[in-house]
């Protein structure tokens, strides 16, 4: 009778266990929206379908659980210590899966950003910023900045702040 309850109440908490929209990914999401990014979620026509996806960078973001994806040196990514032979083949799967997923995107010409659970407690505006710096700087890469004469520069200001010079 108890080993029914207990499975019973296992299961019950693996449940609550969310996949989607956890707290994290929330975070992220909005820093960078509150940086101007726009993104799409969980985009299914994805491999993996990554947490965050901003289309016009073409750049998929993960945030891995250190637990569920195995971060490696973390303290959160132990084995519990009941069911040892589950748990270890199929946390395994979980990190060969998500490998597979990011080789897949990168192949179809997407860039993969990783990051995971105990990063994103710890400093997440410097994971933001990083993002940005990484999408920005590609960004930049593909402009070539022709820098106009001093005259028209000085005409665009001048007519921008509704100023004449006599």
């Amino acid at each position: 009778m108890t080993d029914k309850l207990t499975e019973k109440k296992r299961s019950w908490n693996m449940s609550r266990i969310r996949s989607i929209h956890t707290k994290p990914e929330i975070l992220l999401r909005s820093l960078l929206h509150r940086m101007g990014f726009r993104f799409r979620l969980y985009s299914k026509h994805l491999p993996g379908r990554p947490d965050i996806v901003l289309p016009k960078y073409k750049t998929a973001i993960f945030v891995h659980g250190c637990f569920w994806h195995q971060h490696p040196g973390c303290n959160e990514a132990t084995l519990p210590k009941t069911n040892q032979e589950y748990w270890k083949s199929k946390l395994e799967r979980n990190v060969i899966r998500d490998k597979k997923h990011q080789q897949e995107l990168r192949k179809a010409g997407w860039r993969v950003l990783q990051f995971w659970e105990c990063q994103l407690e710890k400093d997440p505006i410097r994971i933001a910023m990083l993002v940005s710096l990484k999408l920005r700087r590609k960004e930049a890469e593909k402009r070539t900045y022709a820098f106009p004469s001093r005259e028209k520069l000085l005409k665009m200001a001048e007519s921008h702040a509704n100023y004449r010079k006599k």
